[in-house]
């Protein structure tokens, strides 16, 4: 057995909970609104094999759901890959409702998971990065429209 795989006569065969598994994520990626490509990924437990979380690729919670957010290039922008969704997802039960601090405005890769996982207040300090102001424009309408309260401190040392 090789990773819930199995190796029949040179060909590599998928175990029965894998193909379960992958046919659930095929489920699960269906839930995407991306009309050119659908991903879906489900977390498993090791030993018991319990579905512990799920996500596909999609914009973040709260944020409007307009078709231009979902045409490349801007989609890269806006939406969450299937992986991000789901770690979000597992992390919502302990960061619901928590207020996070950090040294620079978050971009739009972060605020999609800060969104995700529940985050409803950011706290930024004055740091500044090379990024594109694209990023920094797109983090702060997904935040106003997901209910994310933004505070930018200017902080003196």
């Amino acid at each position: 057995m090789l990773s819930g795989c199995e190796l029949q006569h040179g060909v590599l065969l998928m175990g029965k909970w894998t193909k379960r598994f992958l046919d659930m994520a095929a489920v699960v990626a269906e839930w995407s609104k991306d009309p050119s490509t659908k991903v879906g990924a489900v977390a498993v437990a090791p030993d018991s094999r319990a579905v512990l979380s799920t996500g596909y690729n999609g914009l973040p919670r709260g944020v409007e759901d307009l078709p231009c957010r979902m045409e490349r290039p801007g989609k890269y922008l806006w939406t969450a890959h299937a992986e991000e969704n789901l770690i979000a997802h597992a992390a919502r039960q302990t960061l619901k409702g928590a207020t996070v601090y950090v040294t620079h405005l978050c971009c739009a890769n972060c605020t999609r998971m800060l969104i995700n996982a529940g985050i409803k207040k950011i706290v930024c300090g004055p740091g500044l990065t090379n990024m594109d102001y694209e990023h920094f424009a797109v983090a702060r309408q997904m935040m106003k429209e997901a209910g994310i309260e933004l505070e930018v401190e200017d902080v003196q040392q």
